[in-house]
């Protein structure tokens, strides 16, 4: 990642604070298998989280089942993400990354069934949740 982001770390930093496995996802573009994330059926009410940093990305009212095997939101928090174009995979997608620390959340698609047309494809290892009290 080369663009600069408010929250600097170096990659030594990033590795002794992620898990393998987040560090994979967030870091370096990876992918979890789909239907494995804890954030997949997850439905409680509150706010989803970068995991790596702590900005706010997603409330839970906007998050559906999309039956894709992620956890599939129809809007992200106004300024919360960055998108930019991902020529990877021989195709053209829309990667999403957060807009404080640049970690790689997944991908968003405009094949959404909601009133929005998006579907925001997230990695669980990308996210953490805020319980509303």
């Amino acid at each position: 990642m080369n663009k600069k982001y408010p929250i600097k770390k170096t990659e030594a930093d990033w590795k002794n604070e992620l898990s393998p496995e987040e560090y994979r996802i967030l870091r370096e573009k990876g992918t979890e298998f789909p239907f494995t994330g804890k954030f997949n059926d997850h439905y409680e009410k509150g706010t989803y989280n970068c995991k790596a940093c702590g900005n706010p990305l997603y409330h839970s009212e906007s998050k559906f089942d999309s039956h894709c095997g992620w956890p599939s939101y129809d809007q992200a928090i106004e300024g919360a993400l960055e998108l930019i174009p991902d020529h990877s995979a021989g195709r053209i997608r829309t990667e999403i990354v957060c807009a404080q620390c640049g970690g790689h959340q997944g991908h968003v698609f405009n094949d959404g069934p909601t009133e929005t047309g998006l579907r925001y494809c997230v990695n669980s290892a990308s996210i953490d949740f805020e319980k509303k009290a």
